[in-house]
Parts: C-alpha cells; structure tokens; sequence
C-alpha cells in the first residue's frame, strides 16, 4: 500500500526478527481498542512489532517519561496531550518526522482537518501526528431542560438563563470546573484567546469576561464550582443530577451515559458568543529522537496504520473520539443515525481552532487554573486573579 510504503522501505528488511517499537499511551478506557489495533497491525506484516503500554493520563505520563529519557529508556512512540506537546519540541526530545510525511500524497495530507494537521509542525517542521482528536462538548440532563420547557443553550447568554432556570431547590444549572481547556473555549467563543504572539495574555478583555461569566453564575447560585481535582466529583454530581450542564470532552460521552442511571444525557455543541469556535484537545504521537531510524520507521508505519479509514472508524465508534480525516465521515453515517447529536457534536471541527503551541503553556495553565479557582470558589476579582496570574506567567522560566 502507498502510505506504508517509505516506512517499510526504511525498515531493516534483511533481518528476520520484527523491529520493536514500544507504544506509550494514556487511553486507559480504550486500553483492550488500542490493543486490539496494535494487534492487527502486527498481524498485517512482518517488519515491526508495535507494544503498547498504560503511561498513565494525561497529567501522570509526561513525568513518566521525562524520568524514563534521563534513564535512556525513553519508548519509541509516546501519545503526548496537546500542551505537553510544545514542551517536548523546545527540548529538543523529539525526532523530525518531515522524512515520513513529505512521502504522504497530497490527497492525504489534504483530507486532514487543517487545524488538526497544522498542530503537530512547529518551527517549519513536522513532530507531531494527529490520532485522538476531542473537542469540548455540553452535556445536559435532557429531563431537567423539558421540565423547564427550555432548549440546549446555542449562545453563553442563554446559557445563563438557562443555568438559571434550572437552579434552585439545591440544585444548580452549571458545572463550572476550573480546567484551562474548557474556559479556553469560552475564551475563544468571544474572540480572544489566553496566548497571544508567543506570551501569556490572561488580561485581556476576552479571558476577563469569560472569567466574569463564570463568577457572575458561581456567585449567583446558577453554577456550581470545582477545582481541577475535583473533576471526578463534578461528573458524579452531574449524573445524579445535581448539577444539570456540563461541558466536558467529548470522549466523556461514554462514561457519561453508562453512568448516567438518574438522568437522561443529552449532548449539544458547545455554545457561542461573538463567534463560534472550538480548541481541540487530544493528543500528538510524537517519536522520541532516541528511538533508531528502524523504529521511527515502525512508528509512522503504526500511525498510517492507524489512519486507514476503517481503523478511524472502529476508533471512532469504539471512544467517541472526532475523526482527523474528513473520508472518515460517511462510513460514521449508521453511528451518526443511532444518536443523531453525535452529527452536531463532530461537526464543531469545522470552527476547530488551536490550543496554545508553546512550550512555556505547560507552565503557565496551572497559573491559569488557579486564577479561576481563587474567582469561582475563593471569591477573588477575575480581574485581580488574572493579573496575578499574567505576573506570575511572565516571571515564570
């Protein structure tokens, strides 16, 4: 097949044992799809065998793996989130990939979503490819919004009222978790965003209002407040319908609904404000620079693997994850009709806009957080708050 075709040529064709490529991943709800993927593309030749190995989520792995390069025995290939991402470019951690990719037909490249495909090229060149691709989507207690005779909110100033039609009686309309991707959102529906040309931009008027939005609902009892921490307990709360909205990955949906025993779930995209616009989340398989020529090859020949429309589909189905190719669209058309929300939510790749690509945001989100902690939960002004984070942000190495 064409898109394996440098890959295999790269690889040590003489020799009669498989090049090994060790696969760390933080799909641990997906772990027994990711292994069976892993199988059948070790099934499918005999040039590599592809292991895959639980690193941890999201926030467990990239310690795991800086502790694994100092002790040279980093993996080949590692699924690093987004924000991690930067971080590993600017050190100088991963391999240059240009090699594999400029042999990727046109056709291809250009059935990517441009923001998807975009995010993994930094500094004119290419680090990372797209796999697991999310975008935030609403979550809502179907029985409570009919009970108010009240739609999926489209914009934030209906979800206000929304949230406040709802509320009351010891329950609350709005689950707002201070998490940076989720307010970057907000951010992003009111045309700003909290990184601008390189360096933190939490002053702005945007990021202000999007955190006063927030404030203005946690304070007036529409809106319930969590911590980072607390995502856990927002989720329980949320299915035992408590708090009735929720905006939360869309690779959630899942864990929602079986949870979701109390409540009938519903899912909308999320909502608007001067515009519509959507960060991606997910992940970038990168490889490491320590890996041998042999096992880049395996590794790119695992993510084309991986692209195979077919392989995207069964992904897809199997975690609610987005497609990062459009062809993969009409062979979801029967999943799309079981649940027809599912159209809506996957459609919001068409506002998809970037995450921060820069390796200090690693850093400077955990100000972010805080600031929206010390607002929703501790009172504080969102101006004042994102003040101390801008400082905080700017004197940070």
């Amino acid at each position: 097949m064409r898109l394996l075709s440098l890959a295999l040529l790269l690889s040590c064709g003489a020799s009669a044992a498989p090049v090994k490529v060790t696969f760390w991943h933080s799909m641990d709800g997906s772990r027994d799809l990711v292994q069976r993927l892993v199988n059948d593309f070790n099934r499918s030749q005999s040039q590599y065998e592809v292991t895959p190995v639980l690193a941890g989520d999201y926030r467990e792995a990239p310690g795991k793996l800086d502790a694994a390069i100092r002790s040279k025995t980093a993996p080949a290939l590692f699924q690093a989130e987004l924000t991690y991402f930067p971080k590993l470019v600017a050190e100088n951690r991963l391999a240059n990939l240009d090699r594999f990719a400029n042999s990727l037909p046109a056709e291809t490249v250009r059935d990517f979503y441009p923001a998807v495909w975009a995010y993994g090229e930094m500094n004119g060149k290419r680090f990372g490819l797209p796999w697991n691709v999310s975008t935030p989507a609403l979550f809502y207690n179907a029985r409570a919004l009919r009970r108010v005779n009240v739609a999926p909110p489209k914009t934030y100033a209906e979800l206000e009222s929304t949230a406040k039609a709802l509320s009351g009686r010891g329950k609350r309309g709005f689950v707002a978790v201070a998490e940076a991707w989720t307010f970057e959102q907000i951010v992003a529906a009111h045309g700003g965003s909290v990184v601008k040309d390189g360096a933190p931009n939490f002053t702005s008027p945007e990021v202000v209002t999007s955190l006063e939005l927030l404030a203005r609902m946690t304070r007036g009892g529409t809106a319930s407040a969590y911590t980072v921490s607390d995502a856990t307990r927002a989720a329980v709360d949320f299915v035992r319908g408590i708090d009735s909205m929720a905006v939360a990955s869309v690779a959630n949906w899942t864990d929602l609904g079986r949870l979701g025993i109390f409540i009938e779930v519903g899912a909308a995209p999320v909502p608007c404000a001067v515009k519509c616009a959507v960060p991606f989340g997910g992940a970038q398989l990168v490889v490491l620079n320590s890996a041998s020529v042999e096992e880049q090859a395996g590794a790119f020949a695992f993510w084309q693997f991986l692209m195979q429309p077919k392989n995207l589909q069964s992904w897809v189905e199997g975690t609610l994850y987005l497609p990062p190719r459009k062809s993969v669209q009409p062979l979801l058309s029967d999943f799309f009709k079981q649940n027809p929300q599912r159209a809506a939510i996957f459609a919001q790749l068409d506002h998809a806009v970037s995450r921060p690509r820069v390796a200090q945001y690693d850093t400077w989100r955990g100000f972010l957080e805080e600031a929206i902690t010390k607002t929703i939960k501790g009172g504080a002004l969102a101006r004042e708050a994102l003040e101390e984070a801008q400082r905080r942000a700017l004197s940070a190495k």
